[in-house]
Formats: C-alpha cells, structure tokens, sequence
C-alpha cells in the first residue's frame, strides 16, 4: 500500500514576538514621527500568513482577508498627527474591516525609510549603484535618506533609465543639473523640502517621490537636477524587502499586495 504525506502543518508566529522583533530590528522607538509605529490594530494572536503593502486601504485589507493573511504589515498606516480622531466614515469601515476578520495592522512609517539594510532609501541608493553612502535629510535631529557617489558618471538620460528600472514608473525630472551626474542624494515619498539639504551639500541630482510647485525654480536656480520618482513607487521597495526578511527570520508565508497608486 502506497503511503502519502500528510502535509506538515504551516508555520506559525506569536503575533506579539512578532511585534516586539519589529519594534526591536526597525527601531520603532527610536525618534520622533507622523504617526505611531508598531501595532495599530489588533487580530488574532498567532499568524501564519502576512500581507505586506505601502499604504492601509480598504482594497488591500479585503485582499489580505481573501489570501487568508493573519496580519497586515505596511509603510503608511491608519493614523495620523491631526487626522481623524473618530472611527466613522472611511477610517470606521476600514478598521471594521480588520477587526471583522480577526486581521492585524502593523505600520512603520519613518523607521522603514531610514533603516540601513531594508530600508526604502538605502535600498533604493544601492538599486542605483551608490557607493560612499551618508546620511541626507533629517527629521527631528534624524537622518532619513542617504547620498552617494555612482563610480562613474552618467549621461542624464542613462541615469533616468535606470531610476525607471528600480522603480518601475517614468519620473518626472526637471534637468537643470551638470551634463553627466555622480553624486546623488535619496529621501523616498513626500521630502521635496529636502532638495534644500541636497544643494547645501553640492549634489548633482536629488530624487524623491513628489514635486512640490515650487521645487522646479529652486531646482533651476541651484542648477540640480530634480527626480520625483513616485511616493507610491520610492517607498514600495523597503516594504517588499521587510516582507521577504520576515520570511526567511520566521519562515512564514508572506505576499506583497501592489495597488498601485501614480503619485
């Protein structure tokens, strides 16, 4: 008689040892930020499945239940520093939707850009092929993002082929820098502000996710050139590599959920 496996049992983690590892490898405690870091809501207490994303939404929450994930882990989370305060509306259906499935939320914000190993800048400057990292940018005494020199200097358009590559969307570049670029600085999402810090410290090209009006004059005036690459698409690439730690750390199943966002 043919024996068969009997198929072994999925892997399993403590949703608090999960938490504490987190809090612990991604510093959450360390700094001030928008938004509180670590465990936003609360599921179930063992978790064998993770879906993994950059920002809590409705739609990826859904996902999550249909994949029958035990926790949501992402980079933009519920709450925010002068946001709503009440559970109605949009945030109420979002939080019902977790708690109706028994599905953690756990977000790390600012701790998931500065991170050296899984982080969205540090990540993104090697993706580039920086080397002589620094830091660049801060947050409440904290640096965020990292410069870098490349090894050799490239033609403008070369470099914006290969930011298109990491990324996997067509920036918008304002090219009012040198004619080829060596030394480039990286704050992933919403740090146009930034672009300051990046002049101040002599940078051919600065590269974040968004542009703010004013940027393109600051730009051409500071003869910078200027790369906004995506909020979405800068800070999809340090959650991805979060997840794929975790796999390997706990050996769970982990799936990163894409809902592509333009901006």
């Amino acid at each position: 008689m043919m024996m068969t496996e009997t198929p072994a049992p999925p892997r399993r983690v403590d949703r608090d040892e999960l938490v504490r590892y987190l809090d612990r490898f991604l510093e959450a405690s360390v700094g001030l930020d928008y938004c509180p870091n670590g465990l936003q809501v609360e599921g179930r207490p063992e978790i064998s499945k993770i879906v993994t994303g950059v920002s809590a939404c409705l739609e990826l929450f859904s996902r999550a239940h249909e994949t029958g994930s035990d926790a949501v882990i992402v980079h933009h989370g519920l709450f925010w520093h002068g946001g709503p305060q009440v559970l109605t509306g949009i945030q109420y259906r979002r939080v019902a939707e977790l708690i109706g499935t028994g599905i953690n939320l756990l977000a790390y914000h600012l701790p998931l850009d500065r991170h050296p190993e899984v982080g969205n800048n540090a990540l993104a400057a090697r993706a580039l092929g920086l080397t002589e990292l620094e830091s660049l940018g801060e947050y409440k005494g904290l640096p965020v993002g990292f410069s870098g020199i490349l090894d050799e200097a490239l033609e403008l358009s070369e470099l914006e082929s290969r930011i298109h590559s990491v990324f996997d969307q067509s920036p918008l570049v304002f090219p009012f820098g040198p004619d080829r670029v060596q030394s480039i600085g990286i704050v992933s999402g919403a740090a146009g502000d930034c672009l300051h810090d990046a002049v101040a410290r002599g940078l051919d090209l600065f590269l974040t996710g968004e542009a703010d009006e004013w940027i393109m004059n600051v730009a051409k005036e500071a003869s910078i050139h200027f790369v906004a690459a995506g909020h979405y698409a800068t800070e999809r690439i340090g959650i991805r590599a979060l997840g794929t730690h975790l796999q390997q750390r706990f050996g769970i199943d982990v799936e990163f959920v894409d809902i592509p966002n333009p901006v």
